[in-house]
C-alpha cells in the first residue's frame, strides 16, 4: 500500500522539483537576496506545519476515537516532527554534502518556537473540528517543496553550476516525497488501535 501512494505521488512530487528549480533559477538570475529566500522560508515552513497538522489529525479522527490527548500528541509530532524533517533535516543534509557555502539546520519548532508551535496546535484544533476535510495532496507536495527549497537557496552563494542544480533537485525531490505521503496518510494511522477504529 505505502509503495503504491508513493508511486502515485511521485508525479506531484515531480511537478513540484521542477517549479523549485525555476524558481531557483529565477533567484540566481536575478540575485535576490538571501534574506527573501528566508523571509520566505519562515512562511512556507510554518504553513506547512499547519496544514500538516489539520491533516494528520483529520486522518486520525476520521479513522479513531481516540482521546483529546492522544489527538493533539499525534497531530504534533505528525506535523512538526515530519515537517521538520521535510524542511529542515533533508534540505540541510544535501546542503552539508554539497558544501553549500551558508547551510544551516534551521529548526522552525525551536528557532521560532512562538510562530511554529501555535500553529501546529491550531492545525491540529482545526483538524479536530473539520474531521472530514479533504486537503489537495498537490498543494500539500507544493507547500512543502517551496519550503524545502527556500531553506536551500538560504544556503546558496551567488552562484551554482549544472552539477549542483542537479543534485539540489535530486534532494528537493526526496524531501517531499516520502515525508508527504507519510504525514498525511501512513503515519497517523500507525497509531490506531483496530478495536477502537471506527473503520468497520
Amino acid at each position: 500500500m505505502i509503495a503504491q501512494e508513493l508511486k502515485l505521488h511521485a508525479p506531484f512530487t515531480m511537478f513540484g522539483t521542477v517549479t523549485g528549480i525555476v524558481i531557483m533559477a529565477a533567484f540566481i538570475q536575478f540575485q535576490v537576496p538571501r534574506e527573501f529566500s528566508s523571509g520566505l522560508f519562515w512562511t512556507m515552513h510554518p504553513l506547512h506545519v499547519l496544514l500538516s497538522a489539520l491533516v494528520t489529525t483529520a486522518m486520525y479522527r476520521m479513522h479513531s476515537r481516540g482521546n483529546i490527548l492522544q489527538i493533539i500528541i499525534i497531530g504534533y509530532i505528525g506535523s512538526i516532527g515530519i515537517a521538520t524533517f521535510s524542511d529542515s533535516f533533508i534540505p540541510y543534509i544535501g546542503e552539508w554534502l554539497l558544501e553549500l557555502p551558508h547551510r544551516g539546520v534551521h529548526l522552525g519548532f525551536i528557532e521560532k518556537w512562538w510562530l511554529v508551535n501555535p500553529l501546529a496546535l491550531a492545525g491540529i484544533a482545526l483538524g479536530f473540528v473539520i474531521s472530514h476535510t479533504r486537503i489537495p495532496h498537490a498543494g500539500h507536495v507544493l507547500l512543502s517543496t517551496w519550503a524545502s527549497l527556500f531553506h536551500v537557496l538560504m544556503a546558496l552563494g551567488t552562484s551554482v553550476d549544472v552539477v549542483t542544480t542537479i543534485l539540489i533537485a535530486f534532494f528537493l525531490f526526496l524531501a517531499v516525497w516520502v515525508p508527504c505521503c507519510t504525514s498525511d496518510i501512513v503515519f497517523p494511522l500507525l497509531w490506531i488501535n483496530p478495536k477502537e477504529s471506527k473503520i468497520l
